[in-house]
Order: structure tokens, then sequence, then C-alpha cells
């Protein structure tokens, strides 16, 4: 449960956000969806990348974090979890900042989801969802943007580091500067990248106006490998 932390009035304070995507997961090499029924977890490559995201940290040139959370999946938890081997803040965790929750499709191989329903939409559809069981675009939006503005409101003035999804960063990345659900740009998140936002504000009120410090860092990946070769698997039913 979420505690408002918030200093007294009178005075300015920044806020930091950390959004750090997951390691490399199971589910990407094997090319499947993978929701909260089926998600395995971190790759190989995964758990390196998370244990390099971790070494960063550890070395000192990060940002003090005073708050871990995560997502509930595997392949966020995994993460969250390197990272406290060195923070040591313990791991507080909302289910609604779980990535796009996919219905139907948990666990089935991306050409299978395409055989049976079609190419995502591209265009301006945002309340209907693509996928039977699963969430519109718009409701997706609509349940990050709540837990964030909680989690921000819970830990005001304070550096808070949350490790989630692509969709999730990019979800929060829309709405912290003022662009459309949909606009035929995505953003391409990496791995244990870090995405930083800091808003200086009244110590009395939730931040308004957020500056994007960084987007997509991941120096700590040098030399290693972009990507595990995705399994081999059987062609998609008809």
């Amino acid at each position: 449960m979420l505690t408002d932390t918030s200093p007294p009035a009178s005075e300015r304070i920044t806020t930091r956000l950390l959004l750090v995507r997951h390691g490399e997961s199971v589910a990407t090499v094997e090319r499947r969806v993978a929701g909260r029924r089926t998600c395995a977890g971190l790759s190989p490559l995964g758990y390196e990348q998370a244990a390099r995201l971790a070494d960063r940290f550890a070395a000192g040139h990060e940002p003090d974090v005073d708050a871990l959370w995560s997502s509930p999946l595997p392949r966020a938890m995994q993460t969250a979890e390197a990272l406290d081997k060195v923070l040591e803040l313990g791991i507080s965790v909302d289910d609604e900042l779980e990535e796009h929750r996919p219905g139907d499709a948990d666990g089935l191989r991306f050409d299978d989801i395409v055989a049976r329903w079609g190419q995502p939409p591209t265009d301006g559809v945002v309340y209907e969802p693509y996928l039977p069981g699963g969430e519109s675009l718009a409701a997706f939006q609509f349940r990050i943007g709540n837990a964030v503005h909680a989690l921000v409101r819970a830990h005001l003035g304070r550096c808070v580091l949350v490790a989630c999804h692509g969709g999730v960063i990019d979800t929060v990345f829309r709405q912290f500067l003022g662009l459309p659900p949909r606009n035929g740009v995505d953003l391409w998140t990496l791995n244990t990248s870090i995405t930083e936002f800091a808003a200086t504000h009244d110590a009395a009120r939730s931040p308004s106006r957020w500056r994007l410090v960084r987007y997509d860092d991941a120096a700590h990946l040098a030399g290693l490998p972009p990507e595990t070769p995705p399994a081999v698997a059987p062609a998609a039913e008809p």
C-alpha cells in the first residue's frame, strides 16, 4: 500500500523517476507474448544485462535511489532483484505496472497471433482491444498513468526507480511530454536501459511539468551481444 511521504509545503523540491526496462526475456527469445500467466523471466543474456545494470549503480555514478518498485511480471522482478543486491531497499510491487495485458494471446508466438487475428492496428484505434480478452491501448495507458501518478505522489522529493516494460516507458514518455496515445512514432527501448525524468515543484503538490533527462541510456551494455538469436520454432498454425 502506498503511503504519502510528501514533505511540508512552502519549499521547492525535485522528484526523480528512473524507468528501467527489464532484461531480455525468455519470451522475447522464443518470439512469444508473455503476460502474467506465462512469463518465464529472463534469458541468460537478460540476467547478464541486469547484472551489468546493478554494477553501474554500485559504481556510484547514478542518482541515489530512495525507493525500488517493480511490475509483478517475473522478467521485471528478476531485474529488480539484481538491482536490489546493490540498492538494498527491498522491492515494492504494484500489479498496475505490468505490461499491456494480452488476454487470450498470453503465451502465443507472434506469428500465431498474426495468423489468428491479423496485424496490430497502426491507425488511431485506441479504445478497441486488438486481442480478445486483452486491454485496449486507451485502457492500458489510463492504468499506467494512474499507477505512476500514485507512485510519484507517494515519493515527492525523492528518487524512485521502477523496473518495468517497454510499453510502460512509452506511455509515461507520452503522458509526461504531452504526446498523443498513438501518433505514428514508436519508441524502441533497449533492455535494462535507463530513462530518467525530473521535476522541480512545490513540495505540497505533485509535479505538473516534467523534464526528460535522458532516454534509453544503455552504456553499461557495451560489449554484450544485442540479443539472443531467436529460438527455432515451427511455422505458425493455419
